[in-house]
C-alpha cells in the first residue's frame, strides 16, 4: 500500500467511491457528485497549501483518499478524512495502514500538534482504528446526521502528538 498525491488520474476511482451507497452512508454523503467537478477537484488539490489529499493505492489500484485539511496553522491543528472505494477493499488493512502513515508524517516532518476528525457512532470498525492509532473520543454531535429516517450522532475524536507516540510505541 502507498500513498500519492491525487490527480486527474484517480478520478475514476473516486467515482466508485463516492458512488457506492455504504460509502455514502459511511461519510453521510447525500448529494451526487459530476464527473466533470471530481475531475476539477482531484486536479487542484496541489494548489491548496492549507491540505494534503493523498490516493491510497493497492497494487497500484485506487482503493480510496486520505485527507488532512481546515489547517489552523494558530493552534497547529488540522482535520483528517478518509475514504475507502466501498465493501470490496474493506477489512484488508488499507485504512489503518493509511492513517497511521499520515499521522506519521503529519507528527514527524511538521509542527502539527492536534489532528481532529468526525466519525457516525454506527461506523464502530473505524472508531476501533481510530482508537488503536491514538484517538481518543472528545464529545459527540447528537443527531448530526439524518439517514432513512433515522437520527445518527457524530462521534468527535482527536489525536495529540504525545497519544500518537504511546500509541505508535504501542503498536511496534
Amino acid at each position: 500500500m502507498t500513498l500519492r498525491p491525487v490527480g486527474p488520474e484517480h478520478v475514476e476511482g473516486l467515482l466508485e467511491l463516492v458512488s457506492d451507497p455504504d460509502v455514502r452512508r459511511l461519510t453521510g454523503s447525500h448529494a451526487g457528485f459530476d464527473p466533470d467537478q471530481l475531475r476539477v477537484w482531484y486536479a487542484t488539490r496541489g494548489d491548496h497549501p492549507d491540505r494534503l489529499d493523498l490516493a491510497i493505492m493497492a497494487d497500484d489500484e485506487y482503493v480510496g483518499e486520505v485527507v488532512l485539511n481546515e489547517l489552523d496553522t494558530a493552534n497547529l491543528s488540522c482535520n483528517l478524512r478518509i475514504g475507502l472505494i466501498g465493501p470490496r477493499v474493506f477489512g484488508k488493512g488499507y485504512g489503518s495502514e493509511a492513517i497511521e502513515l499520515v499521522l506519521r508524517h503529519a507528527f514527524e516532518t511538521t509542527p502539527l500538534h492536534r489532528i481532529r476528525l468526525g466519525v457516525y457512532a454506527f461506523n464502530e470498525r473505524a472508531r476501533h482504528v481510530y482508537k488503536k492509532l491514538g484517538f481518543v473520543e472528545e464529545g459527540v454531535e447528537r443527531d448530526a446526521l439524518l439517514w432513512d429516517g433515522e437520527w445518527h450522532d457524530c462521534v468527535l475524536m482527536a489525536v495529540l502528538r504525545h497519544d500518537w507516540r504511546a500509541a505508535s510505541r504501542s503498536l511496534a
